[in-house]
């Protein structure tokens, strides 16, 4: 998906956050806010992926402020907040009998997790994921038929919080089909990363996982890992959860294999869709 006007405001509120999370020294700050700015200005073009950038604007200020992961203790927050609410969630489910373990089941699960989000207060995400959902767009059955008939099947993941609901999921796929989790090498933003799965405690229940070899939001396939690149090539089917995945393979050829699961939560990804903001769609391309 090409970059939309909109995506420099979003872009731009995006440096100073990250900015802001990465020290307390003004001074630094300043400095990188200033750097990242100027690639912003400089790659903003109606040729360029949002994803990219954002790649870029992360890199300089990690390198200027000397932080890693800027966002690391609000990941932490949210994946405390997104454990609470699963075991919660998954045990009222059984209480009351209304635990739906089907895949169209695991799937909305899985997408109401993207709600979780660090700036939004407990009550409302928790409410949130015990409200009924309904796909604007619905492949699931396309996409049941697609995972019966795959032997290799790419579990691209998107926020560190919503790895507890992407495990039923998982699961149910793995009934089907070999998948393997797909997470960031090195952290960005608050994206599941390799380190996220092992400190949860998870690795052994997620089976296979590989990272993409880079930290990118989305994917960056010119960072990507040669691994990556060749077991992307080389899987039957790639589930991309999130709008940075959607950002990044819609640019592809429709091939019939790219999976999209994910709520739209801005205006250009909702637009380039053709749904409403904010819906759940689960999409075959």
């Amino acid at each position: 998906m090409k970059i939309s006007p909109d995506c420099y405001d979003c872009l731009q509120g995006l440096i100073r956050q990250a900015a802001g999370l990465a020290t307390d020294d003004a001074s630094l700050q300043q400095k990188a806010i200033e750097e990242a700015t100027k690639i912003l200005d400089s790659e903003f073009s109606c040729n360029q992926i949002s994803i990219v950038i954002a790649t870029n604007i992360h890199r300089v200020i990690k390198e200027i402020t000397g932080n890693p992961d800027p966002y690391r203790a609000i990941k932490e927050k949210e994946m405390a907040i997104a454990r609470e609410l699963y075991l919660a969630l998954s045990l009222r489910a059984k209480r009351s009998n209304l635990h739906r373990d089907d895949l169209q089941g695991c799937l909305k699960l899985a997408v109401k997790a993207n709600t979780i989000d660090f700036f939004r207060n407990p009550g409302v995400i928790r409410e949130a994921l015990r409200t009924p959902i309904s796909f604007v767009i619905d492949d699931s059955t396309q996409f049941e038929t697609k995972l019966k008939n795959a032997s290799k099947v790419l579990y691209l993941a998107d926020n560190a919080g919503e790895i507890y609901f992407d495990l039923p999921l998982i699961k149910k796929m793995q009934q089907f089909a070999d998948v393997t989790y797909v997470v960031k090498s090195l952290p960005v933003q608050n994206d599941a990363a390799l380190e996220d799965i092992r400190r949860a405690g998870l690795a052994s229940q997620f089976g296979r996982i590989i990272t993409t070899g880079t930290a990118s939001p989305g994917i960056v396939f010119s960072l990507a890992s040669t691994q990556f690149n060749q077991e992307f090539a080389s899987a039957d089917l790639i589930f991309a959860k999130g709008m940075a995945h959607y950002e990044s393979l819609s640019e592809l050829p429709c091939e019939g294999r790219f999976f999209y699961c994910l709520t739209a939560k801005c205006k250009p990804v909702a637009a380039s869709i053709g749904v409403p903001l904010n819906s759940y769609v689960a999409m075959l391309r």
